[in-house]
């Protein structure tokens, strides 16, 4: 038996059993939303003409899945996360409101179809996420790495970001990943470590930052920017978002996003507070303080919002 195929039957981790998996959250009616929230309905072509590529070419998006606030500014810009490894997840975050069970098989020429939607919409930057596969012995980074390669291939010039998934702490997928390599390496936090349990029951903070560490190590030689991301109102205190900012550049983390975390539905983690456009500057003047050279922050971002702006001056 191969070495990766043991170690990842030596997970600590329990793979979700090829069922649907939703933590068990307490269903409270939803909280009313203050009025820096809300977002605007779809009206631009640009959305529209966006849509239909993602559909003829049978792909998705993270703006879709989870149902982002900033869809339609953002299509409207011509601009998308691509959602790769297939829709359907094998975590079941209590935040998240990606579909969570038993993974179809993987489509080897995603890739392909990729390289081909960013060409058509003529993207200079693009954003490319994953759902969890824990399924696979290499958490689909071979995908990521053709993924790169093909975009290259048929978009010279194209900057390319890529936030992964953990993998479940296999470096050897992080390697190969590194490999390609992206401009950009995004794994979000997500939240404070107390919260962890509770938020990112299959997830673990030690190695959130251990996956930050290696992947600025092993980008080191290509200037590979290290990106992460938090939510707030989650139930976690001041102090507790000013340590994770210290540990984040204790790993010399580049560029952080803040937004406020909103409850997906009634089945989701609650909602404890909303912070204010107020605190929101108060924390990008915090996060700049210690050291990050770019700070996103406020109510609606997400870890892809505007994220084509963050990187110039890194």
């Amino acid at each position: 038996m191969e070495k990766r195929t043991i170690d990842l039957l030596n997970r600590q981790e329990t793979l979700p059993g090829y069922h649907r998996a939703t933590p068990k959250v307490e269903i409270l009616p939803r909280e009313p939303k203050p009025a820096w929230l809300k977002s605007k309905l779809p009206t631009d072509r640009n959305y529209f003409e966006l849509k239909k590529i993602m559909r003829d070419k049978g792909l998705h998006t993270v703006c879709e899945e989870a149902n982002c606030p900033n869809i339609s500014e953002c299509w409207s810009n011509r601009t998308a996360t691509f959602l790769i490894l297939g829709e359907i997840c094998t975590r079941a975050c209590g935040y998240c409101d990606v579909t969570s069970g038993k993974p179809l098989p993987l489509d080897e020429d995603e890739p392909r179809k990729v390289a081909e939607a960013v060409k058509a919409m003529g993207l200079q930057h693009v954003v490319i996420t994953s759902v969890n596969r824990d399924d696979l012995p290499d958490g689909g980074s071979h995908i990521f790495k053709a993924m790169v390669e093909r975009i290259r291939q048929e978009v010279p010039g194209c900057r390319i970001e890529l936030l992964i998934p953990d993998f479940c702490g296999d470096w050897d997928s992080l390697a190969e990943v590194m490999s390609s390599p992206p401009e950009i390496l995004n794994y979000n936090t997500e939240t404070v470590p107390s919260l962890y349990r509770r938020v990112r029951h299959k997830a673990r903070y030690d190695r959130t930052l251990e996956v930050l560490r290696r992947a600025k190590e092993m980008g080191r030689h290509y200037n590979v920017v290290t990106k992460s991301g938090i939510m707030v109102g989650l139930g976690e205190t001041k102090e507790e978002l000013i340590q994770v900012m210290k540990d984040l550049r204790s790993v010399d983390v580049d560029v952080l996003t803040l937004g406020q975390y909103m409850r997906p539905s009634l089945k989701h983690l609650k909602v404890e507070r909303y912070y204010t456009p107020d605190e929101f500057a108060e924390l990008k003047e915090i996060g700049l303080a210690h050291g990050f050279k770019f700070v996103e922050s406020g109510p609606l971002v997400r870890s892809s919002y505007h994220a084509h702006e963050q990187v110039p001056g890194v």
